[in-house]
Formats: structure tokens, C-alpha cells, sequence
């Protein structure tokens, strides 16, 4: 699968916020969108009318490279929050909150959902007893996930500890880091999601 690899700070200047796709990077001076808070690219500092369709293209774009998905899964993952009962933007976003790199980054095993991401590919994590590697997977009320025996003397696992206590908790998840593990004891509700985002002008741009 094709998958984004240049500089990731791109993105969030292009975006013009941070979208903290570097962990703790993203709270240093290193930060690039601290230093150059304008779109990358030779006309970055000039200011834009933006058209409607442009506004809604972006916060598509926002929450598509946050959450490190491709168009045709973001757009798949649309159409299923549309046929769901409720909001389907509040569906769209609770859909993406509940895939296993994002349950794993929100539980503070990882800094990035990118970090994530790998560490799922690589194995390291088991979800209800079972090895677990698709990042996309949707994670339920009452899973179970743990970091592999043989994974949790690895650096990025050690460092977990200290990344759990600085981070915030969500209330639909459950971490006990000392035995490594997690619980999802709920599901995640639009309130969850503290991230600044219009999920209706992603609903108004794919209903066109």
C-alpha cells in the first residue's frame, strides 16, 4: 500500500496547525511548524481567499493525514458512518478513534499513531490473547490489549511508562501499565475527541 514518507512537518504546515505526527518532537523547539508557521512551497506566506471547496478539502485533508489514512480507506470508512444510526460525522470520527493504532497511541504504548502503526505491523502487541498486526482494525467494548512478553524490554515499550503518565486518558479506555496492558471499556463519544475539527464540512464536501 502506498503510504506517505517525506517530511511529516509538511503536512501539518500545510495544514496550518500541528497535527503532532511526531510525538514529543511536536512539544520541542524542533518543532518545524514553530519555526515556519506557513504552507511549505515558494507562495507559503501568501494569504489566500479560499473557496468554499477549498476549506472543506482541507479539514478532510487534516484529519485524514492525522489519523495517517490513505483516500480510498478514508472515503470506505465515510460510506460506513453514513449507513450507521446517528450523526455521520460524529460516526465518522468515533470509526477512525476506535482503529487499534489509535486505541494504542491513545493508551500512551506509542508516541505517534505513525509509531503506532509499526509497532502493530512488527507484532508487539496481542489483542484478547491473539497476535495482533492490522492497524485497522476496530477495536470493541471489552478488548483486551497487552505488549507481547518477549516486546516489552524494547525502548520504545520502556519509554511507555513515562509517555502514560504525562498523557491524559481517555474515559472509554482503561491502561494498566505496570502488567502492560489495556482495556477498552467503552466506546469513544464526539466529546472524547478534543481535536479541533468541523467534521460537517468533510460530510458537505462528499455529499456533493
Amino acid at each position: 500500500m502506498a503510504r506517505y514518507n517525506e517530511a511529516k512537518c509538511r503536512l501539518c504546515r500545510r495544514e496550518g496547525m500541528k497535527l503532532f505526527l511526531k510525538g514529543d518532537r511536536c512539544f520541542t523547539d524542533k518543532c518545524a511548524y514553530e519555526r515556519r508557521p506557513y504552507a511549505p512551497g515558494h507562495a507559503g506566506r501568501m494569504r489566500k481567499k479560499m473557496s468554499d471547496y477549498a476549506i472543506q478539502l482541507r479539514e478532510k485533508q487534516k484529519v485524514r493525514r492525522m489519523y495517517g489514512i490513505l483516500e480510498d480507506q478514508f472515503r470506505k470508512y465515510f460510506h460506513q458512518a453514513d449507513m450507521m444510526k446517528g450523526v455521520t460525522g460524529a460516526n465518522l470520527l468515533i470509526l477512525l478513534e476506535r482503529r487499534l493504532d489509535n486505541v494504542i497511541y491513545r493508551m500512551g504504548f506509542a508516541n505517534s499513531r505513525d509509531q503506532a502503526r509499526q509497532l502493530v505491523r512488527h507484532g508487539v502487541f496481542q489483542l484478547n490473547g491473539r497476535k495482533a498486526n492490522i492497524p485497522s482494525l476496530s477495536c470493541r467494548p471489552g478488548d483486551v490489549l497487552t505488549v507481547r512478553e518477549k516486546n516489552r524490554k524494547i525502548p520504545v515499550i520502556m519509554e511507555a511508562q513515562e509517555v502514560m503518565a504525562r498523557r491524559p486518558q481517555p474515559g472509554w479506555l482503561e491502561v494498566d501499565g505496570a502488567n502492560f496492558k489495556g482495556t477498552v471499556t467503552g466506546l469513544p463519544t464526539r466529546e472524547d475527541i478534543q481535536f479541533p475539527i468541523n467534521e460537517q464540512l468533510i460530510v458537505e464536501l462528499y455529499s456533493k
